[in-house]
Order: C-alpha cells, then sequence, then structure tokens
C-alpha cells in the first residue's frame, strides 16, 4: 500500500464539496458536468463552483442510468424521464398508476424500462415492444452492442433481442436475481442476488459460475476497462473476480484489495486504466491501483454510506455522494 487509508493525500484537498440536501441515488457525467441524482426526484448538475437543480420527478427516484448525453431516471410517479447537460428536462415514457423499476441505455439512444413483471423496450427508430417475464424485474442492461437486452427476474435471467422474431433465451438459476451487469466483450453475464452472492453465466457454452463468500448482498459491481475484472462492493474489502481468460472466474480465487474494518458500498472502475474508486459505509472515499494495491485518499470518513460514485468518460474526473445528501467533485 502506498498510503494508510487515513492519510490525506493531495487529492482530499482539491475535492469540492457539495451539500445537496437529499441523499444521492446515482450519479452520472454529462461531458463536463456530474449530474447528481436525488431520491427525492431531483437532479443536481455540478460543473466547478456552478450548479443547476431541476425537478425530474414527483416523488422518488428508484432507477438510474445513463449515456454520454442524457441521464435517465425512473421514478413511483409512473415516468421515465431524461436530463440534458443543459439541464432540460423530458418525460420519454409514462405507466400511469406503476412504479418504473429499472431502466437502461443503449449506445444508439434506445432505451429499456420496467415496471412490475413487464420489460418495455424503445428504439431511436420502429416500433416500441414489451416482454412478459415470470417475476419482477430486478435488472436490465443493454449488451455492449446495444441490440440484445439481459432482464434479470427470480429463477435466472432472460437475453432478449428486441427486434428479432427469435424466442428470448432464459438463463436458469434458482433465487432472486436483483441486478444484471454484461461483460464489456459480451462474454458473460452476471447478476447480483438476494442472497449474499453473485451468478454468472458462460455465454458461449451456457455454463453457471457462482461467486461467494460476501458477508452481504453486493449491491454495487463494475467491470474494469478491458474487463479483466468485476470489481464488487459487499465485503469489508473490494472483491475483484478474473474475467480475463475465456472460462472466467471459474476456479481461480478473487483478487482482494483496500481492506478495512468497514464494508465497501459503492464501487466505480476508471475508464481506461486499472484502478478503480470505491467508497466505505462510513463514508471515506479511496482510489486503488489494481497493479499494486497502491491507495489514495480522496475523503475522510462522514459517517454516512456513499451511494453513488462515476468516474468521468476520459477518466479525468470523479463524482461522489453518500446517503446524507454529502458529494464531492474532484477533477484529477
Amino acid at each position: 500500500m502506498a498510503v494508510l487509508p487515513s492519510t490525506p493525500s493531495s487529492l482530499t484537498s482539491r475535492l469540492n464539496t457539495l451539500d445537496l440536501g437529499a441523499s444521492v441515488v446515482g450519479v452520472r457525467f454529462l461531458g463536463g458536468a456530474a449530474g447528481f441524482v436525488l431520491g427525492n426526484g431531483e437532479i443536481v448538475l455540478a460543473e466547478r463552483s456552478e450548479e443547476t437543480r431541476v425537478r425530474a420527478h414527483k416523488g422518488a427516484v428508484l432507477s438510474v442510468a445513463g449515456d454520454a448525453r442524457r441521464i435517465l431516471t425512473g421514478g413511483d410517479d409512473g415516468r421515465v424521464v431524461a436530463v440534458r447537460g443543459d439541464g432540460s428536462v423530458e418525460t420519454l415514457a409514462e405507466q400511469k398508476g406503476r412504479w418504473i423499476d429499472q431502466v437502461a441505455t443503449a449506445n444508439d439512444g434506445a432505451f429499456a424500462f420496467s415496471a412490475g413483471k413487464t420489460a418495455h423496450f424503445r428504439p431511436v427508430k420502429g416500433d416500441a415492444k414489451s416482454l412478459d417475464l415470470p417475476s419482477t424485474v430486478g435488472g436490465l442492461a443493454f449488451a455492449p452492442k446495444g441490440t440484445r437486452l439481459a432482464v434479470a427476474h427470480y429463477g435466472g435471467v432472460t437475453l432478449w433481442f428486441p427486434n428479432a422474431q427469435a424466442k428470448p433465451e432464459v438463463l436458469e438459476w434458482k433465487g432472486s436475481h436483483r441486478g444484471v451487469v454484461w461483460h464489456p466483450e459480451g462474454r458473460f453475464v452476471v447478476t447480483t442476488m438476494q442472497e449474499a452472492t453473485l451468478h454468472g453465466w458462460r455465454l458461449p457454452d451456457g455454463a453457471n459460475m457462482r461467486m461467494s463468500g460476501y458477508p452481504s448482498r453486493v449491491r454495487s459491481l463494475e467491470f474494469t476497462a478491458g474487463g479483466r475484472f468485476l470489481a464488487t462492493s459487499g465485503s469489508a474489502e473490494v472483491i475483484l473476480w478474473p474475467f480475463g481468460s475465456k472460462e472466467g472466474p471459474m476456479g481461480k480465487q478473487p483478487v482482494m484489495l483496500a481492506p478495512r474494518d468497514v464494508r465497501v458500498s459503492c464501487v466505480a472502475t476508471h475508464p481506461k486504466d486499472e484502478v478503480f474508486a470505491c467508497g466505505y459505509e462510513d463514508g471515506l472515499v479511496l482510489m486503488v491501483r489494481i497493479a499494486d494495491g497502491a491507495e489514495i485518499l480522496l475523503r475522510a470518513p462522514t459517517g454516512s454510506p456513499v451511494t453513488a460514485l462515476a468516474f468521468r468518460a476520459d477518466g479525468g474526473a470523479l463524482a461522489l455522494g453518500d446517503e446524507a445528501g454529502k458529494a464531492g467533485l474532484l477533477s484529477f
């Protein structure tokens, strides 16, 4: 380790702090501005010392996704809303009387959302599509090419080509699947589960991959640049599962970095380098280099769990937020 976690760094003093007044449930960058999504339905766009606050939902935000042009949110007011960097707000879809549990975006501008047991797909051009699932949708994620959608639910994951006539493919595994991510090369799909474990499938042959040993449920996970590791929360250190080979992590031990006596609550991976940021349940935030485990302190403990972390697309800035509404923006 390069420094002890409690040792202030040159970056600690450069963190631009914000008091947003409500719990931060997600953050995405739109160009140079960080968009902090608050649980009360507001979004705060922050860049340097300027802040713009917009109202996206009448109630609570239940899900967050985004791309380079917009932040998408789903709320308990039954709406899917897009917020752009200029502060404009647009309702993209509405399901009156329903909750929008999940949202996902594709690189071409298509998006998907779910309400109860139904997943909805909205292409840039063409007809909207929907798919009924056997239980409430727990997670949605587009494959890297954006043509296939993974839908997590009780009993496994359904892989769906919305624009094809082919029957959706079901990958089965008992239990409640609450979130889903694709490997950057599309070779694996991994879900978070209700219990303290992950489950994955190797898509070429459908092999199952069970990743266990967590003391608590995994709520945050992200592949590193190039997909060599999957960084995960849920323990008192960041657990990185090896996905560099075609077999995935089967039969291999994970790498464990940034150990403390407090659990990791959120992780975010750098878009270009094998570096990640991690936040803990006491509010401390570190940046860690995977090659040698070197740590650098970004924020000292605040007493509130870190709930949102995101790097800017060029890797030159990091945004963070916590349950108490305290946030930060740091340029490297």
